[in-house]
């Protein structure tokens, strides 16, 4: 993320011929413009954390009336095997509608892999809400992360443009990262992986990374003290991903090391499948988007179904982005056995590289779930146990997915509470094998290097000044 350079905030304009000298950061930071810009992400903390508590709320009471209450309501006694495939239809047939009309492209495509930066114009946030909405209420395989992210970016911009219409460039910049920052962290219950999640896939470093951390970091605070209070008004419950209950994993041995090179092998093979397939569907969809975008829904609820009947199981453990059920499958690791969890990764990756391909959402809740599915299988083996198999699987499938090795062993780690740091080796381990071996199964041609006019290198762009409207 980089920002065009500006004119320092006092002294007199260089004279011609004289380069302007870049300003020191911390002379920025002293700044009254910088303590502007933190009062001003400190309100944009407060309305994104609202914004995306509402957004979550909406999504959860509208899964639990299409899957729980409607059938209950035409008369029916249970759920049918067949329910998911009017809703998955029904979802294509929205998103669908919402990309051809809405201003915007309802968020990056996911497919093309998880991104943090370059968030929407205010007036393309309307489509953004409504696809993924559309994606998520209906059971799609994908998560609310990425929306969440376009959301929050979008209001900082649009917060900056309400505040001062002539702000330099470099405050939207930062106010963006600022909703982005309150955003995810509520959603993953933590700033900190927050802020790693953001600084490592927009690639966040060298001055502007002081520049921008500070602000976003005390939007996410404040965000998430937002959230914590309208959880005790509302007893909505809190978005912790850890896992409560698991059994004690006192020290990595030999083998699991062993294991942790298999288990990043295999993942990078997956992971590389789910993406191959999603990226060779995307531009068959988007030929006939309002014809095949519900016939990719329909798929998605032909292998929840499929998987449902074959093991008796529910099919939510297919449907949705698997935040809700990865607790259940974990907890009753014990009950499940190895060809049910087999044809659980199965079905759930191909559910995840058709959703990935068609509809609008964040890649990172299915990919740890998966994750999480293919350790518990690989526990039953000898030499590896429950804590360690779920730890590695879910860092492995998240670097493949993501390409984010730090944020995937943050979020591994974090998820399995007292036992994360001692299993923490292992994932790192497993974490590195995924990430190298995604990289040689993904080679692309490189490409050239951009250049101006006279076939020099493009200049460096340095850090504004004016940093606050």
């Amino acid at each position: 993320m980089t920002t065009p350079a500006g004119p320092a905030p006092d002294g007199p304009a260089p004279a011609a011929g004289e380069v302007a000298a870049a300003p020191d950061l911390m002379d920025v930071v002293r700044s009254g413009n910088y303590v502007k810009l933190l009062v001003l992400a400190s309100l944009i903390g407060v309305i994104v954390s609202f914004v995306a508590y509402a957004f979550l709320k909406l999504v959860a009471l509208l899964q639990t009336w299409f899957f729980q209450s409607v059938p209950q309501e035409l008369g029916f006694h249970g759920v049918p095997a067949w329910w998911p495939v009017p809703l998955l239809v029904i979802a294509g047939i929205l998103v669908s509608l919402t990309l051809r009309f809405l201003p915007g492209t309802g968020g990056h495509a996911p497919a093309e892999g998880f991104k943090a930066g370059g968030g929407p114009m205010p007036v393309e946030l309307p489509g953004v809400f409504f696809a993924a909405l559309a994606t998520l209420a209906f059971g799609v395989v994908l998560g609310p992360e990425a929306p969440l992210i376009a959301i929050g970016s979008g209001l900082g911009v649009l917060a900056v443009k309400l505040a001062k219409r002539d702000a330099p460039p470099t405050t939207a910049v930062v106010m963006a990262a600022a909703g982005s920052f309150a955003a995810v962290s509520t959603l993953l219950g933590s700033p900190i992986v927050g802020a790693f999640l953001l600084m490592e896939a927009s690639g966040l470093g060298g001055p502007m990374l002081g520049i921008v951390l500070v602000p976003g970091l005390l939007a996410a605070g404040v965000g998430s003290l937002i959230f914590i209070g309208l959880n005790s008004l509302t007893g909505f419950g809190t978005f912790s991903l850890a896992i409560p209950g698991l059994p004690h994993f006192a020290h990595p041995n030999g083998s699991m090391f062993l294991w942790a090179l298999g288990l990043g092998l295999i993942a990078a093979v997956l992971g590389t499948g789910i993406r191959a397939l999603a990226l060779f569907l995307q531009p068959i969809v988007r030929r006939r988007m309002l014809v095949l975008t519900p016939v990719a829904g329909l798929a998605v609820a032909g292998l929840a179904i499929g998987f449902a009947e074959a093991t008796g199981r529910g099919s939510a453990f297919v449907l949705f982005s698997g935040q809700n059920m990865m607790s259940p499958l974990i907890s009753g690791a014990a009950t499940w056995g190895v060809g049910a969890l087999v044809l659980l990764v199965l079905c759930k990756a191909l559910a995840y590289s058709v959703s990935l391909s068609s509809f609008r959402g964040g890649p990172i809740f299915p990919a740890m779930f998966i994750g999480a599915a293919g350790g518990i299988a690989a526990g039953h083996l000898p030499g590896l146990s429950l804590v360690p198999g779920v730890a590695m699987g879910i860092g492995a499938m998240c670097t493949v997915m993501l390409k984010l090795p730090l944020t995937s062993t943050l979020l591994a780690t974090m998820l399995l509470l007292s036992d994360g740091l001692a299993v923490m080796p292992l994932v790192i381990v497993a974490v590195v094998v995924a990430y190298v071996a995604t990289a040689w199964l993904q080679r692309a041609p490189a490409a050239a290097p951009a250049t101006v006019p006279g076939g020099a290198a493009p200049p460096t762009p340095k850090v504004a000044a004016e940093t606050a409207p």
